[in-house]
């Protein structure tokens, strides 16, 4: 049986409704994970992704800011709306829903991106991405012969030396500072997750998924980052069939300045 996920922070549902519906046209994702809604859960689109065969809707949103969704065309169970750093902002959700005759546990995160100064001292903003981070180590790959895991979104780091377009350039940079890329591979260590975005592509190949709004010409520059993730318990390795980056789709009309990632599966 085939299975894929898709992540994809859209920053703003409603604004964006043209090119997500674009991408369910043409790649069909069995679910797919929203970051940075922006919309509260009274004014989510649900009518809109009900006719594009997505029956089965969880959301945690909050009025103008961050939030998450996860839209399913198979019945799903919310497990938690979790908060961290004792902050009520909308940055996860968990669900259940049976697949390949397992129950997969799917987180949907979206971490603080963290404001421009690196120094948790004098950033409050900062401070508040370590913290959350830190907090994630309490999240687990659980898994056992008849469950799961996955976890993706948008992680707002991009851990590894070719996750950016300069690793030299952008050490003092936030999303790619040494105490952040540090602490996130130790926490996704920590948890027993299995990287799936590297797990077939060498870490010395550039990967990106982000590429920042300020460029005149994204494509030309191609001063990219690794930002979106998609994390596995290790049982689920051997069921990957691919992973998909839709770079194109950042040249969509009034697009993100995250693309699509897809995470394909075969279950026996």
């Amino acid at each position: 049986m085939s299975f894929s996920i898709a992540t994809w922070n859209i920053n703003s549902v409603r604004l964006r409704l043209p090119i997500v519906e674009r991408l369910i046209n043409e790649r069909r994702p069995d679910v797919l994970c929203l970051q940075e809604t922006k919309c509260p859960d009274d004014l989510f689109p649900f009518v809109f992704f009900n006719a594009l065969g997505y029956d089965h809707i969880a959301v945690h949103g909050q009025k103008g800011y961050h939030g998450v969704a996860t839209l399913s065309r198979r019945p799903i169970e919310v497990v938690e709306r979790r908060r961290f750093c004792d902050i009520p902002d909308s940055r996860h959700i968990s669900v259940r829903l049976d697949t390949g005759g397992k129950s997969l546990l799917l987180h949907n995160f979206y971490v603080p991106a963290g404001g421009d100064e690196p120094d948790p001292e004098i950033n409050r903003k900062f401070r508040h991405k370590l913290d959350f981070v830190a907090e994630m180590n309490a999240i687990r790959a659980e898994f056992d012969e008849a469950s799961c895991s996955v976890l993706v979104g948008d992680l707002n780091i991009a851990p590894l030396e070719h996750d950016v377009w300069s690793h030299k350039q952008l050490l003092r940079v936030v999303s790619h500072t040494p105490v952040e890329t540090e602490s996130f591979e130790a926490m996704r260590t920590a948890g027993e997750w299995v990287d799936l975005m590297r797990h077939d592509v060498p870490p010395e190949r550039k990967i990106y998924t982000w590429w920042s709004y300020r460029a005149q010409d994204w494509a030309a520059s191609d001063r990219g980052r690794r930002l979106d993730h998609v994390w596995s318990s290790r049982d689920l390795v051997s069921s990957l069939t691919g992973i998909e980056i839709l770079r194109e789709a950042r040249g969509w009309d009034r697009p993100s300045d995250h693309v699509p990632v897809i995470a394909s599966f075969d279950f026996d």
